[in-house]
């Protein structure tokens, strides 16, 4: 035996086995996580272009496979990070075989086949993990435990345009993850949506604004732009006794609240906070999260449930959006 190789053989020993299924932007930031991770071992990066995925699994020691279903028998779970339209047939070949799967946003084209793959998942009694990545954000943490009774909720997500992510729309594509955190922090039904987009620079809507109304009479008003000259993400709370902002660019909240529910209302009765955080690792949270689950059979932060009803909004916005444009008789 080689020296150092029993030390390497003990960090793998009981090791979970995991692939990584696309070698893109995500893929290759996934795989880096499952390769710095104790407990985890990278098996293998999957990619058409062999190329690419050599470039991302070469460095981490890992193997290079031009077909997905070749992990199969080789690994305990995947990381799916391939184009949308691809992610229901691979996610299921997966499942079907018995592996557990953390699938990137958005989790499938259609609302059904995610309701398919959850119902899959469940039957199996495996973990689906949906790659919604702001739910592990300090700002975000930080500001749910404080949520109680929103009454209005304002969010901007807009950047500038990157062909990246134009294979589906700026719903799917920036504009689910507020969708996501939205539904999170509202405890109803969404009851009503009234929503405007167009396509500027790709084939499918690049800006988009929609305005939810939940049952319980909270509304949410949600932009999303990848046209914009500047870059913006924020969120803005109101409830009864409490507004926050959450500047997720600059990575800070600044809360405004009541000191007194008793006294009358005055600027002294006014208390003020404000949080700063550093750069966070929310990628990472969120692959050891999956990794947990895995290893410990537990339900992940954001379940194949969660996907679905935030697929649902984002579709009956889509839906929304196409009756106004018809309305206004454009194209």
């Amino acid at each position: 035996m080689a020296p150092g190789t029993e030390t390497r053989e003990d960090e793998t020993a009981g090791a979970l086995r995991f692939g990584v299924v696309g070698a893109g932007h995500f893929g290759r930031y996934h795989a880096q996580k499952y390769a710095a991770l104790r407990g985890a071992r990278l098996i293998a990066v999957v990619d058409i272009d062999e190329e690419r995925a050599s470039a991302v699994a070469n460095p981490l020691g890992a193997d290079t496979l031009p077909d997905h279903r070749a992990l199969i028998g080789r690994v305990d779970a995947v990381s799916v990070a391939v184009p949308a339209a691809a992610h229901f047939p691979v996610v299921r070949d997966f499942l079907n075989a018995g592996i557990h799967v953390l699938v990137e946003k958005p989790f499938t084209e259609t609302v059904a086949t995610a309701r398919e793959l959850t119902a899959l998942a469940q039957a199996k009694g495996l973990v689906l993990q949906v790659g919604l990545i702001e739910r592990f954000s300090d700002t975000f943490q930080a500001v749910a435990p404080r949520i109680s009774r929103p009454l209005y909720i304002e969010s901007i997500r807009v950047g500038p345009f990157s062909e990246r992510g134009t294979d589906v729309s700026v719903v799917l594509d920036l504009m689910i993850h507020d969708i996501d955190i939205i539904l999170a922090l509202v405890d109803a039904p969404v009851a009503d949506i009234d929503a405007v987009g167009t396509p500027v620079f790709s084939g499918s809507e690049d800006i988009a604004n929609a305005r939810l109304k939940f049952a319980n009479g909270c509304v949410a008003n949600v932009t999303a732009s990848r046209v914009s000259l500047k870059t913006e993400r924020s969120l803005r709370i109101f409830q009864p006794d409490m507004y926050i902002k959450v500047d997720h660019g600059e990575r800070s909240i600044r809360i405004a609240r009541k000191k007194n529910d008793d006294a009358p209302a005055s600027p002294e009765n006014v208390a003020l906070e404000r949080a700063s955080f550093e750069q966070g690792d929310a990628l990472m949270r969120e692959v050891e999260a999956f990794v947990h689950a895995v290893r410990t059979g537990g339900t992940p932060v954001v379940t194949g449930g969660d996907g679905v009803r935030s697929l649902e909004v984002a579709h009956r916005i889509s839906a929304s959006m196409s009756e106004n444009r018809a309305a206004l008789s454009l194209p």
